[in-house]
């Protein structure tokens, strides 16, 4: 793992969630309000508690065992659990989990496109195996 990984690994766990918070309702002021928020990259674990302008109650969203591949130059986002306390989302999540998505590059970010896959890859052997050839 190179220095710029190991650094921004840490600046992601030591961010404070309400930066967080705070950052993401200016973004979606009007649109949404998020009232909850956590991440863990070790466990590859997302939760988001988000209220929808207008609406009354939240809808909770639950990542687990996310992770960017490398395959010949491109990069694939893959979730292999999602959840949440719709069921109308529950559905929309069942029809993206367990697939690889092409991340599209973006030309302004192509060069950063390898310390994206570096600080997302999951360490270990079977992770691997997917780098050389994960099933859609």
């Amino acid at each position: 793992m190179s220095y710029k990984t190991s650094l921004i690994k840490m600046a992601i766990k030591w961010t404070p969630n309400m930066i967080i918070l705070w950052v993401a309702n200016i973004v979606l002021k009007g649109i949404a309000e998020l009232t909850d928020f956590s991440f863990d990259l070790d466990a590859r674990k997302a939760y988001v508690q988000t209220k929808l302008y207008g609406e009354t109650e939240t809808i909770e969203v639950w990542l687990e065992d996310f992770a960017v591949t490398s395959e010949g130059g491109s990069y694939k986002l893959i979730i292999h659990q999602a959840q949440s306390n719709r069921p109308w989302l529950n559905n929309l999540l069942s029809r993206i989990a367990g697939k690889s998505w092409e991340i599209p590059v973006i030309p302004q970010l192509a060069s950063q496109m390898e310390l994206f896959y570096e600080v997302f890859k999951v360490e270990s052997p079977q992770q691997e195996e997917c780098d050389r050839g994960c099933p859609d």
